[in-house]
């Protein structure tokens, strides 16, 4: 890809699946670097037109070039899997702030940060309510940026995200191993968004999106979870999973899959009408039906 000397420059923290789909987008009219600690993905990354840095988040040490890199910046990257602080985010930021170079930066956190509200129909001024570690630490991400924010003049967007889905993110592995889900009466609803909207929504936040703003980014599915594993299971000619009470799938699922299926949320996402977004998949059935 042809570089002009005048792109702005736009820096990529954590260019997994959605931020390899936002590439073919971003570098027709931006200068992207992309950070990554994986020394395998460097040819990958300059295939797209991108230009790697090898750096890791948790170690400080790597990320001085990043000071003056770029304007703006996109963060995918989750947090430390341990603890109650996103250590990575703080250090991302004050390697940052040595350039004072960053004028917007999009970070794209998770509705988990609302915790289990019973069901009903929430809006991004819903008061966030972490229930496990992984959502406390990206609270924690989202106060140090609102702060850093402020302080340095840096417009920030905050995307809450719920379950990524895709061709190639399908719960396929799961009902092939017949893994069980809840009773109709005790199951919880779950939201959805397709990787490859994800993708554009991020980058139409860039420019539309007001400073300091944070938006649900969730599509128009009213699922619960197990409808959800139906309806991908129809598709694939596989079995539906087996329906079981919560007491009973404690005793069969791991802790980490369990608290998936703890939280129930209907997230509303009318804030992206303030930015004029329009869904590729509006909702998982509309995908389905295209495969």
């Amino acid at each position: 890809m042809k570089q002009h000397f005048n792109q702005p420059r736009l820096l990529i923290i954590g260019c997994g699946d959605v931020g390899q789909r936002m590439l073919p987008i971003l570098v027709k009219s931006h200068k992207v670097y992309v950070l990554t600690s994986q020394t395998e993905k460097l040819p990958l990354f300059r295939q797209a037109g991108a230009h790697p840095l090898f750096g890791n988040l948790d170690d400080q040490s790597t990320l001085h070039r990043l000071s003056q890199i770029a304007d703006t910046v996109i963060h995918l990257a989750p947090p430390n899997p341990n603890g109650t602080t996103d250590l990575r985010t703080k250090s991302l930021i004050q390697a940052l702030s040595k350039g004072r170079r960053v004028k917007r930066f999009i970070y794209i956190s998770t509705t988990g940060v609302y915790g289990d509200c019973g069901g009903q129909l929430i809006s991004e001024t819903q008061a966030v309510q972490p229930q496990n570690l992984r959502a406390v630490r990206r609270v924690d991400a989202e106060r140090q940026l609102r702060a850093w924010a402020i302080k340095l003049g840096v417009s920030v967007v905050i995307l809450r995200v719920p379950g990524i889905y895709a061709g190639n993110r399908l719960p396929v592995d799961r009902l092939q191993k017949g893994t069980p889900a809840l009773l109709e009466s005790e199951d919880v609803f779950t939201n959805h968004i397709h990787a490859d909207d994800l993708a554009r929504l991020t980058i139409l936040s860039m420019y539309r999106a007001s400073s300091q703003r944070v938006i649900n980014a969730c599509d128009n599915s009213d699922l619960k979870m197990a409808d959800y594993f139906d309806l991908v299971a129809d598709k694939m000619n596989l079995p539906r999973p087996p329906r079981v009470d919560k007491e009973t799938l404690k005793t069969l699922v791991s802790p980490q899959l369990l608290s998936f299926m703890q939280e129930s949320r209907r997230i509303s996402n009318a804030r992206l009408q303030e930015i004029g977004f329009q869904f590729l998949y509006p909702t998982v059935q509309d995908f389905l039906e295209q495969l």
